[in-house]
């Protein structure tokens, strides 16, 4: 056969010999109460400090957060998260803080909180900031990939929020987009676009900036069923779905051309909604069924066939939901190009998937630099239509998380606001007994007094923080 025959038979790839294992007993994490909602989301987020999961609360809302260390049994005692008055939906680490979390819930809320590095005594009720803005419950958050702070929300009510968490501010409500439930939405890669899939059977491109869809396709797969949409990194987008067969698919589109799909397979005809997990480093999906015991994994490529087929993870217990280590996160002298955190009934279980190769050298191919902790802009610099790439790190010597800052939420004061200054003071609707000068001296007393309760409760929160390290032991 010719040089260029032999060579379509087998594709050369690095990674056409990834192989997933899971890790031994004692590294899982046992004993864990896994959320039973039923919503298409992962249920658990990780990130290289903690493992975060979706647990059963009675009455209200909860979710444990784990220090990735702390494996084996957890503690019947070990605290929640637990400010939410209904049931927890989805939950997302904020990329640029380890420490920061944001939790979505039934009772319309989004809550962000901040996770100490020590395991704190008792359950944690008190978020850092609550956004209120949703009619219905809220199913889906996710963090901006390299703003600060900017975090969006979508809801039953088919509607997408953007926030500043640092303000604790609206600043963006998409209306009037969605007909119907909203199945998922994710970001580009520098944050400038969404996509998301709805029920109405769309699949939209909307830059949230200007509040304008730039681009749809209806249909993407005939099926009834639920998709799923996520952009790759140079500005394709991946969808998963079923056939009018009820055939499980996947697809590739591009933009550009929007009627026709680039790649289109059919699957098999379990009824899982396929969650996708994209590592942009490797061009590898790995395609998550919720309540299959599999992971399928593909290739995607800037030539035809497009989506390659790599291999299938597979094992005896299905999977309630699923969380996907950052890059920086995987151990790079193992070679492992990614980690999941399957959740049965009662545990969570890692999952590593490995590139063999025999040197112990840092291997470069596998890990070219990649999306560091630190933000590129603010968030009023993306708003006002700034875009920035991540900032990269090199992993080379591995990625040591550091330490975090303390997530400040500064509220703009209404007091800060004062009355204009001139004659105008006399159509005050303030008793007009009261002269002014006195009014500004209870609202400085008031003031005040609001500083030393803020600074008395740090201390009680300081001193209960070091009790706490003291009982623990310093782990």
């Amino acid at each position: 056969a010719s040089p260029a025959m032999s060579r379509r038979v087998v594709r050369q790839s690095k990674f056409r010999h990834v192989f997933g294992q899971p890790v031994k007993a004692d590294q899982m994490y046992e004993d864990i109460r896994v959320s039973k909602v039923t919503w298409d989301s992962s249920f658990c987020a990780v990130n290289p400090k903690f493992v975060a999961i979706i647990v059963e609360s009675g009455g209200g809302g909860a979710f444990i957060v784990l220090p990735l260390s702390k494996t084996g049994r957890v503690d019947k005692n070990h605290p929640l998260v637990t400010g939410h008055t209904a049931p927890v939906l989805d939950i997302d680490w904020c990329p640029h803080n380890d420490n920061v979390i944001a939790s979505a819930s039934e009772d319309t809320t989004v809550m962000v909180w901040q996770i100490p590095d020590y395991v704190p005594v008792r359950n944690i009720t008190e978020p850092v900031v609550t956004l209120e803005g949703h009619s219905k419950r809220v199913g889906i958050i996710s963090w901006h990939p390299t703003a600060r702070n900017v975090l969006l929300s979508a809801g039953c009510d088919n509607l997408v929020i953007l926030w500043n968490v640092g303000t604790g501010e609206m600043l963006l409500a998409l209306e009037d987009m969605h007909t119907d439930l909203i199945y998922n939405v994710g970001w580009n890669r520098n944050g400038s676009l969404l996509v998301t899939t709805c029920k109405d059977k769309k699949v939209r491109v909307i830059d949230p900036r200007k509040q304008q869809v730039v681009a749809e396709k209806a249909k993407p797969h005939d099926g009834a069923r639920p998709i799923r949409a996520i952009f790759m990194a140079d500005g394709k987008i991946f969808t998963t779905g079923f056939s009018k067969m009820s055939e499980r698919q996947l697809g590739l589109w591009d933009l550009k051309n929007f009627e026709e799909p680039i790649a289109l397979q059919e699957m098999d005809t379990s009824n899982g909604v396929l969650l996708p997990f994209y590592d942009p480093d490797s061009s590898i999906v790995y395609l998550c069924g919720k309540g299959d015991s599999s992971i399928r994994y593909f290739e995607i490529t800037a030539e035809a066939p497009y989506v390659h087929y790599l291999n299938t993870y597979s094992s005896k217990e299905p999977q309630r939901g699923m969380g996907f280590m950052p890059k920086r996160g995987l151990d790079v002298s193992k070679c492992e190009i990614a980690r999941f955190f399957k959740l049965h009934e009662r545990k969570c279980e890692p999952i590593v998937m490995t590139v063999p190769r025999k040197s112990d050298l840092f291997q470069d191919d596998l890990y070219p630099d990649t999306p560091g902790p630190e933000p590129a802009m603010e968030a009023d610099e993306w708003l006002s239509g700034k875009d920035a790439e991540p900032i990269l790190i090199s992993l080379r010597d591995g990625y040591v998380p550091v330490k975090n800052r303390e997530l400040k939420v500064v509220k703009k004061n209404i007091l800060d606001n004062k009355p204009p200054p001139g004659p105008r003071r006399s159509h005050s609707t303030c008793n007009p007994d009261i002269p002014q000068p006195a009014l500004e001296e209870v609202l400085e007393e008031i003031r005040a007094l609001k500083e030393t309760v803020q600074a008395q409760e740090k201390r009680i929160c300081d001193l209960e923080n070091k009790l706490c390290q003291f009982t623990n032991g310093t782990d």
